[in-house]
């Protein structure tokens, strides 16, 4: 099936498309290489406010995929103008703690020793 179908179909909410294309969550639209749906996936969550296990299954994808650290971070500074700073904001731990990185301890670490 073409984009235009596709498009098409989606307009008029047929259901028969997410019985044809979406039926495995994991489906790969044609043309779209795997690195570019996971990278595409995490900006979804980020506008929806996505859950914390959702991230780290699409952050994983994306890794599996050959995106970097990097490139995902990239997609979050990139998708601000879109949806707003706050929900970046909100995401940003998510994403962390799915790369493995460790927010407070970072945090910790450049807060310097506590004030006398």
């Amino acid at each position: 099936m073409d984009y235009a179908d596709r498009l098409r179909r989606l307009a008029i909410n047929d259901e028969r498309l997410a019985e044809d294309d979406l039926g495995d969550v994991a489906v790969m639209p044609d043309g779209l290489d795997a690195k570019t749906l996971a990278l595409a996936r995490i900006a979804a969550l980020v506008a929806v406010g996505g859950a914390e296990p959702s991230f780290g299954s699409q952050a994983d994808a994306a890794v599996s995929a050959g995106a970097s650290p990097q490139d995902i971070v990239d997609v979050l500074v990139g998708i601000i103008p879109v949806v707003g700073f706050p929900l970046v904001v909100a995401a940003a731990p998510k994403v962390a703690l799915a790369l493995g990185y460790d927010l407070d301890d970072a945090m910790d670490a450049t807060a310097g020793p506590p004030a006398e």
